[in-house]
């Protein structure tokens, strides 16, 4: 006999497996595994029909023991449910009832067909109604789809494909613009953030004064105050060079398997906030004069 607590018990399960598709799925905020992953939604199925089977196959080992009491330790044994049995346990049953169109066994002889081999009874049970009604549903879904896809030549799955690529590419150049470490020398821009200025403050007197001074005068390395480059100026110029270093082996090394991109774009800026500034001790100019309008 089915109860209200079997279809609680499975109705936790199935939640609780979509929750732990949910925790241990690593997806972006607002993306659903069960909607995502097509094995996700398989194993939320797969754990739904095991807890249905299950169930099912208690209620029918109930059942049979129900029907091997006697008269007497059935009506007692009804008693006792009836006794458990809640306001909502009553009107959930009843919904659960409805949804079926089941008969109880007590009734069964009302739609019970000739058919009965070897004590095996026929039973002229009606579809479910949720079932019947999901049926109707794909009836409507296939004539709209038909109707839209095929008479009326809406987009084609070429088209749409198309969309969401370059619906894709516009959320990746959204999602480049705010991703720190997806920074190169083609996208580099002056920063100005304070506090990753700071940052690249504090690399750079740890990484760099060696050559260049704490002040960016310059001594092994070229000085970073005035307006000659070796290698280019401008904040796009200075992050190739910290990232590749010198040309052909010669200069300074290259910084990009030391620092991350986001690293190499706060000293790049920090280094920029030299020019104009006087150093106590300035080294020659070196390389060429470079002005904004080559970057």
């Amino acid at each position: 006999m089915r109860t209200t607590a079997s279809y609680l018990r499975v109705i936790a399960l199935v939640i609780l497996a979509i929750v732990g598709t949910e925790y241990f799925t690593d997806l972006p905020e607002g993306e659903y595994a069960i909607i995502e992953k097509p094995f996700a939604a398989l194993f939320v199925f797969m754990v739904f029909i095991i807890a249905l089977g299950i169930e099912v196959t208690v209620a029918a080992l109930n059942k049979v023991l129900y029907l091997s009491l006697s008269e007497e330790k059935k009506a007692a044994f009804d008693a006792k449910e009836a006794e458990k049995s809640t306001l909502f346990t009553r009107k959930f049953e009843a919904m659960m009832k409805a949804m079926t169109k089941s008969k109880e066994i007590e009734e069964e002889h009302e739609i019970e067909l000739d058919h009965n081999y070897d004590g095996i009874r026929e039973l002229d049970n009606k579809l479910p109604p949720w079932w019947v009604y999901s049926f109707y549903i794909t009836i409507i879904f296939a004539v709209i789809y038909l109707v839209r896809f095929h008479i009326l030549d809406d987009y084609t799955q070429a088209e749409e494909y198309i969309a969401e690529v370059e619906q894709a590419e516009i959320e990746i150049a959204k999602w480049k613009e705010t991703a720190k470490d997806f920074v190169d020398a083609e996208t580099v821009t002056m920063l100005e953030d304070e506090d990753r200025i700071e940052n690249g403050e504090r690399l750079f007197v740890a990484n760099c004064v060696a050559c260049h001074q704490a002040d960016g005068g310059g001594g092994i390395g070229p000085n970073l105050t005035d307006e000659h480059w070796i290698l280019g100026g401008g904040i796009k110029n200075v992050f190739s060079t910290i990232s590749e270093g010198g040309r052909s082996g010669k200069g300074m090394v290259a910084w990009k398997n030391t620092f991350k991109p986001s690293e190499m774009h706060e000293i790049a800026s920090y280094v920029m906030t030299f020019q104009g500034t006087t150093p106590a001790d300035p080294k020659e100019p070196e390389g060429e004069i470079w002005t904004p309008e080559e970057e």
